[in-house]
């Protein structure tokens, strides 16, 4: 017995009615979008997506870390990426609470001392929205070769509003 079982049966009934085989890896529809982990949003939903449309990367609070814009700059040479979404969300965790609580509250979690970690909160949503905005129009291997915006999405509405 494993403790993914309901996992694998689940994904042997998946793969019974697999369709969606034989895709190159190119994003179809020239699209990255860099949003958060959250499990509220469905990254080719909320844009009218489909499967191989886009190249997704997710991480807390939806940041343009360093391993972000590495994939970022694969998809814009190599994976026909021409438009890049930055996609933060309202009630964001990485965004309404400070690193202290967090490390606290992990802590608490784990039963050891969490203050060491680092979760990069964010201060300023929307600041943080355009400077990250801004690394990826700025990096020397992205710049003009693809078009940037940043982007608020409503876990409660399912609406984008663009802010850079």
């Amino acid at each position: 017995m494993s403790d993914f079982d309901d996992l694998l049966a689940a994904n042997r009934d998946f793969a019974d009615s697999f369709d969606l085989g034989g895709f190159d890896g190119k994003a179809h529809a020239g699209i990255a979008l860099v949003t958060c982990m959250d499990s509220r949003i469905d990254p080719l939903g909320m844009l009218g997506l489909n499967h191989g449309d886009a190249k997704i990367f997710r991480n807390p609070g939806a940041r343009v870390t360093p391993q972000a814009l590495e994939a970022l700059v694969l998809g814009v040479h190599l994976l026909n990426v021409q438009r890049v979404l930055v996609v933060p969300h309202t009630r964001c965790a990485m965004a309404s609470a400070s690193e202290q609580d967090l490390r606290a509250r992990v802590g608490e979690s784990a039963g050891v001392d969490a203050s060491w970690q680092s979760f990069g909160v964010v201060a300023d949503q929307l600041d943080q929205l355009r400077q990250d905005v801004a690394k990826v129009r700025t990096h020397p291997l992205i710049g003009e070769r693809a078009k940037v915006g940043g982007f608020l999405y409503d876990v409660d509405t399912g609406l984008l509003t663009q802010h850079a």
